[in-house]
């Protein structure tokens, strides 16, 4: 990468992180001092969890669509000031209405789709994915600061602390974006990186495509429907709520470790179905363990281990697994469709999880978390194994449509090149390979052949 692309790939994978950072840091600790706010329910402190997934899933195709027509950095810009009067309102409210409004306006600062267009623009075509890799992972560090650090700061500051440092975080993206992250020469549509409405039929007719969207719905809908009742649960098995952090940090990071020889397994060695459906099957065990014996703080601790072990491994494959089967030029619109499943999944799953332990008490919580990851397990059994094809895109700048033409007739001989899809008026070849026996020596040489100057 330049050093204009690694400037623009952190700084972007920062703003990511402090947005997705603000979303998360309230769920661990806002069913524990939901007694702050008047009116506060189980249901409403649920709803109040999730709530941000639903407008999220509903505004962040639009908003991505709209940075394409009045630029990114605007689009962006409103998203994050949508954040910002969201975390005010919430910082400000006494009541859990309030409360719902704030994270009702948070979700609707949905910029995810505008931020990873900008990420495309900036970018070279050789460096995308690597970019795009990187602010994936920003999300999962957020995921992993926010429930560490969330019970510890609410223990000194409450709920409305947070709520204000969430604030704050939205303005400091903003800085981010206006004084670091570079202005793009150019803004255009990237297949690889976008929805493009006019696709999006044939990425919802595609079945593998739909069993996975299915399956992110279920896993945030279960993490966050957890989450409604795992804190209070800690805390009436005698852990204080300052010090659940001693519970979420290791059991966060032991469950990241445990997890690395399957994701070797499931990639390196194509296993990739044999340990998705095991990991699934950990979440089932996790939630059945969790439903029966929750009064138990070592036996809490240890089922949240074997969850949060499922729970990342699911979180990492998942995306590769889109990316495996859709089309290389369609990967923009089948992870659109994939977000905004998953962005859904959240809501719904706060909602449910609240109204399950309002009116049946927590083990009807993992029982239906049980439940949903039980119908996912069953649907995984009839998915095909992947095809273990990676993407790359090659720009084509400098070739005429007959040398374009020509360049795609000799790619498709090279060995490991599985298939070649052109877009003339993007002037980029987007490809599917098979690492393992790709000639990258031969491509390389025609790489070369027909882009040099």
């Amino acid at each position: 990468m330049s050093p204009s692309e690694k400037r623009a790939t952190w700084s972007l994978a920062s703003i990511y992180a402090f947005r997705m950072l603000g979303l998360f840091l309230i769920m661990p600790v806002l069913s524990l001092f939901s007694e702050q706010l008047e009116g506060a329910t189980h249901s409403l402190v649920g709803l109040a969890i999730g709530i941000y997934g639903i407008t999220q899933s509903l505004l962040q195709i639009p908003f991505g669509l709209m940075s394409d027509r009045f630029g990114r950095k605007k689009i962006i810009i409103i998203g994050l000031l949508l954040f910002f009067a969201g975390s005010v309102i919430a910082a400000m409210s006494t009541t859990i209405y309030g409360v719902l409004l704030g994270r009702a306006i948070q979700g609707s600062g949905a910029v995810a789709a505008a931020v990873m267009a900008l990420v495309a623009d900036l970018t070279q075509e050789v460096h995308r994915t690597k970019a795009m890799a990187l602010i994936g992972a920003s999300i999962g560090v957020s995921f992993g600061i926010a429930i560490t650090a969330g019970p510890v700061i609410a223990s000194f500051v409450g709920v409305h602390g947070i709520f204000w440092l969430i604030a704050g975080l939205a303005l400091l993206a903003i800085l981010i974006l206006l004084f670091i992250v570079p202005n793009p020469q150019e803004s255009k549509t990237h297949r690889d990186a976008e929805l493009v409405p006019t696709q999006f039929s044939h990425v919802l007719k595609n079945v593998e495509l739909l069993r996975l969207d299915y399956g992110i719905f279920i896993l945030h809908a279960i993490l966050t429907a957890s989450f409604v009742i795992v804190p209070l649960l800690m805390r009436d098995a005698g852990l204080l709520p300052a010090q659940h952090w001693q519970v979420y940090l290791p059991v966060f990071i032991v469950s990241m470790a445990a997890i690395i020889p399957f994701v070797i397994l499931a990639e390196k060695k194509r296993k990739m179905k044999t340990v998705f459906i095991g990991a699934i099957a950990a979440l089932v065990l996790a939630d059945i363990g969790l439903m029966q014996f929750n009064s138990n703080l070592f036996a809490i601790i240890g089922f949240l281990w074997l969850f949060f072990c499922g729970f990342n491994l699911l979180e990492a494959t998942l995306p590769s697994l889109i990316s495996k089967n859709a089309p290389a030029d369609l990967r923009g619109t089948a992870m659109g469709v994939y977000s905004t499943c998953q962005f859904l999944g959240a809501g719904i799953g706060g909602a449910a999880g609240g109204w399950c332990y309002g009116e049946f008490g927590a083990g009807a919580v993992f029982l239906f978390c049980a439940a949903a990851a039980g119908s996912w397990l069953l649907l995984s059994f009839s998915m095909k194994p992947p095809r273990y094809w990676a993407n790359l895109l090659i720009s084509l700048e400098k070739l005429t449509e007959q040398e374009a033409n020509e360049f795609m007739a000799e790619m498709v001989k090279i060995v490991g090149v599985e298939e070649v899809t052109l877009h003339y008026e993007e002037a980029v070849a987007y490809l599917k390979v098979d690492n393992q026996k790709l000639d990258r020596d031969g491509l390389q040489y025609l790489i070369s052949s027909y882009t040099s100057a």
